[in-house]
Parts: structure tokens; C-alpha cells; sequence
């Protein structure tokens, strides 16, 4: 990108993560940065943030402060280029806590950026390219949870003009469920193009989601959902979203479109707080600045995230979001179905759900005395713990549900009930999600 260009295609807030991996970490052995360098880096690092940082104001104060901070020495005593662009960030972002502006030190990207561009071939977007669609545009997990539930768990809002067809693939699946889960809890950000593609199919008609004001001619542009999707629209399924404190930009706007047009229930922890879009530009061959050109504009709150991030509906723990959404999905399904075989299934799963939350405990003498052979069934305790297996099958762990109910991680449609008379086991009875059951006595 030539200093200065403006496109909202590159509104991919993630790369202020992104190009922090290991590739540009690993650039930094052995290398030195001389006391020229720095000034020079500093002084076209403040001239950019003058220049095209959103708030006109703030981009002089920021500059001003790192060029006074360079004056005092402050950058002396640094000599490895890695450690220099850290300590640089840590400064333009202490005016204003907006934690999109970045300077990078990236000196192969840049080379390898520069040569396809002097070469006038795509080189370099094609490896871009090829990168992402190695960790499938951030699309990790698509399947269909207990009770008719899709889960999506997405990292990343890539440009829907390369990743739409994963995102119509993965909608496309979701076409028959009752709900949607979206896990953004380890999403840095992305492309609004994106958030448009995935948000059209949860509304019915277009819809206003979001605008971008750009500093560069104090433009505004504006961001809706498609009227027409590939596939099926889900417009009656319930949505969830999950958050942590790492999901970031993009991701949060997703999540602040949703929540404040009332379509989504927010699940987990506040979000980062960042919601301005970012263009980079070249400050030597060594180093390139993030900077936000432009800030996000919610048409239902005429506001955004920046710096205060996103308060979800549910605040629980990151790694308790994923099964307080499940059960929430599925009570709020249940409220509303009538059909009683279809509210059984809801509890069926529902009851599993409860004993992962508040796990049961069971004391060992208990457990011991469930272990036997109940042909073609047998029970055995080993290392603490009870093990299921039928006669020609895998062996299975046992999780309590109730004392003397047992459900499986890999069989979700059956369960094992123990049998007592006179206070003693006397047999087991397999429980299937059918309503069947059958029985076997101890030997």
C-alpha cells in the first residue's frame, strides 16, 4: 500500500495481531538499530500520525509526544529494532489508549511486499492468500451441537471477496437450526465486508449495521446486509455470541451490531475496545505504522466500543461461555416449543449440560460398587474413575448426571442407568434419547 492510499478493503484490523507472529518476531535475531534510524522513524512515524490519524487533534498531540520523548532520550539506550517498535507502540498509544496504532518491525514482509509490487506481479498477495486459506479464512469449527444448535467458531472477519464462499458454506450448514452460537472469543478482527455477508443471513430485509467516518475528505460510508443471500436466510433462529478480552475490532463490531439491534444475546467477557479502521504505511525497510484512519458509527447508538469495548448480556468467565450459551439456547427453546417429545430432547440435553456446569460427585466406595458384568455390558473402575463397554465396542468413561445416571462424551444419544434393590445393584438400564430403554442383570 503507497503511503497515504485510503481503501476500506484493508479495514483487516486483525493485522495489528497478526503481524506480531512468530514469521516477524523471528526476523529481529541479531539485529541492531542505530541512533539515525530511530530519529528518522520517529520523525515519519509523527509526521503520519498528523497527517492521517482520525481525531486531527490527538494525531498532533501524539506526535508531539514521541518526538519529545525522542528528544529526551527516552529511545537512548534501545538498540534491538524489535524491543524499539514495542516501546514506540506502548507511546502512540498513551495519548489516546487506542490500541489499533502500531509500529511494526517487519523487514522481510516489507521486502517481499516491495519486490512484488517493483516486479508489478501479485507475488506477495498470493502467498497473502495462500496463508489464509491454510487456517480455512479463519473458519475453525462448523458442526451442530445437542439440540439442534449451530456452533461457528470464526478467528478472524477475513475479505468476504476471498472467504465468501467458506462463509456461505458454513451459513449454508447452519440452514435447519434452531439457533446459531458465533464463538469470537479468539477473533482479533477483520474485514466489515464479511460481518455484511455472515449479518444478511440473520435479518429478513436490508438492514442498517454500521457506518464508517473516514478522516480523508470527512466522508462517511455506510455498511447494510444483503437482500439476498446464497441458500436459506435464518431469520427465527436464536443468536449467540461469545466474547473475551481478546476479541477485537471487527469482531466486536459483529457483536455491538447485534446486540444493540437486539438480535443476539452476548455471552462471556468485555471485549478489547477497539473500533477504528486501520491503513499501514511504510516508514523505511524495516518498519511499518498501523494508524486508524476512521472511526465506526452505530446508527442505533450514533456511537461505537472505542476504548470501553463491549459489555456482554451474560458476563461469565472465557471458558464458561461456550456451555452457559448451550444452556441458555436450549431453555429458551424449550420455553417456547409445545411438541413434548421435542421438549424431552430439550431436557435430555439440558441434563447433560447441568452435570458438566456442576459436575456430580460420587464417592469411590459408591462407584466401586456399580463395576460388574452385566452381559453384554460391563463396568469397571480404573484409576478412580468408571468405564463402560459393550461386548465388541470401544470403552467409554462414564460422567455422572445423577448418582446413579451416567452419560458419555462420544454417545450423546444414550445414557446408563443404575439399578438398585434393597440397596443393592442389581442391573443397569440403557436410557436412549428415543425414550427406549432396555436392561441387563448383574452376573
Amino acid at each position: 500500500m503507497n503511503p497515504g492510499k485510503i481503501s476500506l478493503r484493508i479495514i483487516i484490523s486483525a493485522i495489528c495481531f497478526l503481524i506480531l507472529s512468530a514469521e516477524f518476531v523471528a526476523q529481529q535475531e541479531n539485529k541492531f538499530i542505530s541512533s539515525a534510524e530511530k530519529k528518522e522513524v520517529v520523525d515519519s512515524v509523527a509526521l503520519f500520525m498528523e497527517n492521517y490519524y482520525v481525531f486531527p487533534d490527538k494525531g498532533k498531540e501524539i506526535a508531539d509526544y514521541i518526538k519529545n520523548r525522542f528528544e529526551d532520550d527516552e529511545y537512548e539506550e534501545i538498540n534491538d529494532p524489535l524491543e524499539f517498535s514495542g516501546k514506540i507502540t506502548k507511546d502512540l498509544r498513551a495519548i489516546n489508549n487506542d490500541r489499533h496504532i502500531s509500529l511494526i518491525y517487519a523487514p522481510d514482509m516489507i521486502k517481499r511486499i516491495k519486490e512484488s509490487q517493483a516486479a508489478k506481479n501479485d507475488d506477495f498477495d498470493k502467498y497473502e492468500l495462500e496463508l489464509s486459506r491454510k487456517r480455512n479464512f479463519g473458519f475453525e469449527e462448523v458442526k451442530i451441537l445437542d439440540g439442534n444448535i449451530g456452533y461457528l467458531k470464526l478467528n478472524s472477519f477475513d475479505d468476504a471477496g476471498e472467504a465468501g464462499e467458506t462463509a456461505i458454506a458454513a451459513m449454508n450448514f447452519f440452514a435447519y437450526a434452531d439457533a446459531i452460537i458465533f464463538d469470537l472469543r479468539n477473533n482479533g478482527g477483520g474485514s466489515p465486508s464479511m460481518i455484511q455477508l455472515i449479518s444478511s443471513y440473520l435479518f429478513d430485509e436490508p438492514v442498517h449495521l454500521n457506518s464508517f467516518y473516514i478522516r480523508k475528505g470527512e466522508r462517511t460510508k455506510q455498511f447494510w446486509t444483503q437482500a439476498n443471500v446464497t441458500g436459506r436466510k435464518m431469520t427465527n433462529a436464536d443468536v449467540y455470541v461469545l466474547t473475551s478480552g481478546y476479541t477485537f475490532s471487527a469482531a466486536e463490531e459483529f457483536t455491538y451490531n447485534l446486540k444493540n439491534m437486539e438480535r443476539a444475546t452476548i455471552i462471556g467477557e468485555t471485549t478489547g475496545g477497539g473500533a477504528h479502521p486501520v491503513s499501514g504505511y511504510y516508514v523505511n525497510d524495516n518498519f511499518r505504522v498501523i494508524i486508524p484512519f476512521g472511526k465506526a458509527v452505530n446508527p442505533v447508538t450514533k456511537s461505537n466500543w472505542e476504548g470501553t469495548g463491549i459489555t456482554p448480556h451474560v458476563e461469565v468467565s472465557r471458558d464458561k461461555a461456550l456451555i452457559t450459551a448451550h444452556i441458555k439456547a436450549l431453555e429458551k427453546l424449550k420455553e417456547k416449543e409445545n411438541d413434548e417429545r421435542i421438549i424431552a430432547k430439550y431436557q435430555w440435553a439440558l441434563e447433560g449440560l447441568y452435570a458438566k456446569e456442576n459436575p456430580v460427585e460420587i464417592d469411590k466406595e459408591i462407584l466401586v460398587s456399580y463395576a460388574g458384568d452385566y452381559s453384554p455390558r460391563k463396568i469397571t473402575f480404573e484409576d478412580g474413575k468408571l468405564y463402560y463397554q459393550r461386548e465388541g465396542r470401544p470403552k467409554y468413561r462414564m460422567i455422572p448426571i445423577k448418582k446413579d445416571l451416567f452419560g458419555f462424551e462420544e454417545l450423546s444419544y444414550f445414557r446408563l442407568k443404575i439399578i438398585k434393590e434393597n440397596n443393592k445393584v442389581v442391573a443397569v438400564e440403557g436410557h436412549y434419547d428415543n425414550g427406549k430403554t432396555d436392561r441387563n442383570e448383574k452376573k
